[in-house]
């Protein structure tokens, strides 16, 4: 520890609770990570600045945020408190005791298409997988509370408390059923763009059109305006609604290329620069990893490329 911060030595457990608190950005979700109550973690962390001398959080209206004493404590003291919680696990635990559930959350249709195939061998081999469907905001929250181990967003996460890393990129795909694409005319929306789309009902998973509104102002430079004509707030039943003749959609390609390659929707325009977006794959930050959890992230990473 930097000479001057305390007269004597400082307590493991205050430590622990220090880094959790860093790590989570919040007192709440350090609490729930230790099992502890709030109060219990807040009169550790002030005996800890008591004792240091210094402020080590800035209390915001929702968390904390990190001093710059914080920041070269948690460096100086994360790695061996992380390797002291290793050791501590292996000799908790019970060999005959079924290992810990694994928390993996993400978006429903990218579990279903992509992961749970992918995680289906080990699930036969031994793991004990739990999985939650969600949105991003709400599912990074809840790994920084402690709910999830691992999460499956859509953007990369801001702030120290997590980690990061490019899982794959999904490509967008402008289609539609046989009867309606071949209505409208193969070549049409590259010929024309968006004019060759008038009169076809638009379906889509939410009233703002996110993805439809992102194709428009990447592949045709221009807003999309006007209402769905249908909303399914699941990309598989948009997809199974453009399928059965509904009109027309953006999809991922992962979502819709078994119906690509069969017939059963049609892309209506191949841009040489189709829109892309990177899903990552997020744990806490500086967090040691139970054997099972790097043994789903190992998984995800290596099956991602040939999503």
């Amino acid at each position: 520890m930097p000479s001057g911060d305390t007269s004597g030595p400082l307590d493991l457990g205050l430590l622990r609770t220090f880094l959790a608190v860093h790590r989570s950005g919040s007192f709440t979700a350090a609490a729930r990570l230790l099992r502890l109550s709030q109060p219990t973690v807040t009169a550790q962390i002030r005996t800890l600045e008591q004792q240091l001398g210094r402020p080590l959080f800035e209390r915001l209206p929702r968390g904390v945020t990190a001093t710059a004493a914080a920041d070269a404590l948690a460096a100086e003291v994360a790695a061996p408190l992380d390797a002291l919680a290793a050791v501590a696990e292996r000799g908790s635990a019970d060999p005959g005791a079924p290992a810990e559930p694994v928390h993996l959350a993400g978006p429903a249709e990218f579990l279903g298409v992509c992961a749970m195939p992918a995680l289906a061998p080990l699930i036969g081999a031994g793991l004990r997988l739990r999985v939650t469907a969600g949105l991003t905001d709400d599912l990074l929250a809840g790994l920084r509370a402690g709910r999830y181990d691992l999460v499956v967003a859509t953007a990369r996460p801001r702030g120290r408390a997590l980690h990061a890393v490019p899982l794959a990129d999904e490509e967008f795909v402008l289609v539609a059923g046989p009867d309606w694409a071949a209505r409208i005319g193969a070549g049409r929306v590259a010929a024309e763009g968006p004019a060759a789309l008038r009169g076809v009902p638009l379906v889509t998973y939410a009233e703002d059109l996110p993805i439809a509104r992102r194709y428009w102002r990447h592949v045709f430079g221009t807003r999309l305006t006007g209402p769905a004509a249908a909303v399914v707030p699941d990309l598989r039943g948009v997809a199974a609604a453009v399928a059965g003749g509904a009109g027309f959609s953006v999809l991922p390609r992962y979502l819709c290329a078994a119906d690509l390659a069969s017939g059963a929707l049609v892309a209506l325009h191949e841009p040489e620069d189709p829109p892309i977006n990177t899903a990552w794959l997020v744990g806490r930050a500086g967090a040691a990893e139970p054997a099972a959890v790097a043994q789903v992230r190992a998984r995800l990473l290596a099956a991602a490329p040939a999503w």
